[in-house]
């Protein structure tokens, strides 16, 4: 039985998503979390920015809480940042509106983000090994349910997906030679009608 661990995770306030709605910023964050720690410098050649707008942008993300000052690397000069939480959950839809209006920010940039992603995968899905070719899918599935099954469903499958990631290395670590980060995005939603 593989032993499982504890994933860290954030509940932001308000105000700390709709910092994290930046799109460069929760680019920032993603990076942080897939590939470890970073300076400023290393993550602005990584994404294309430059230096001074990634060291404002990781300010505000470590005066929100998502990330924080790695000190066990680098020096007065070189200051490395490492994300404090694996994974980010925005308030349900119950909330205040203000809640609600940052949480819609929220997922509308983390889409963007996800839709270049997915672009990026399908890009190099030919030059994958074939196992990693079998491994991948862009599927969609619509089911007529009720509101509680649906609610339901969702919930089995976080709980599928967090059991996998309990069991799974940390992110941003070493894995063995076989072992990569592999990307699930889970979107549910009443199917809108058409126009």
């Amino acid at each position: 039985m593989t032993e499982r661990r504890s994933i860290s995770l954030i509940k932001p306030d308000a105000t700390a998503l709709r910092a994290l709605a930046h799109p460069q910023r929760l680019r920032m964050l993603g990076t942080l979390r897939v590939n470890g720690p970073a300076t400023a410098t290393s993550l602005a050649a990584r994404l294309s920015m430059n230096t001074g707008a990634t060291s404002y942008h990781l300010r505000q993300l470590a005066k929100h809480g998502f990330i924080e000052e790695d000190e066990d690397r680098g020096n007065a000069r070189d200051r490395w940042w490492r994300a404090r939480h694996e994974l980010t959950a925005f308030p349900p839809a119950d909330e205040n509106e203000e809640a609600l209006d940052a949480g819609i920010a929220f997922a509308q940039a983390a889409l963007t983000a996800q839709i270049t992603q997915m672009k990026s995968a399908l890009a190099r899905h030919a030059e994958l090994p074939r196992e990693w070719r079998l491994a991948s899918t862009a599927s969609d599935y619509c089911i007529p349910l009720t509101a509680t099954k649906a609610e339901a469903l969702v919930k089995r499958l976080h709980a599928v997906l967090d059991e996998a990631m309990e069991t799974a290395p940390k992110l941003g670590g070493s894995y063995e030679p076989d072992v990569q980060p592999v990307t699930f995005i889970l979107h549910a939603f009443p199917h809108p009608p058409e126009d």
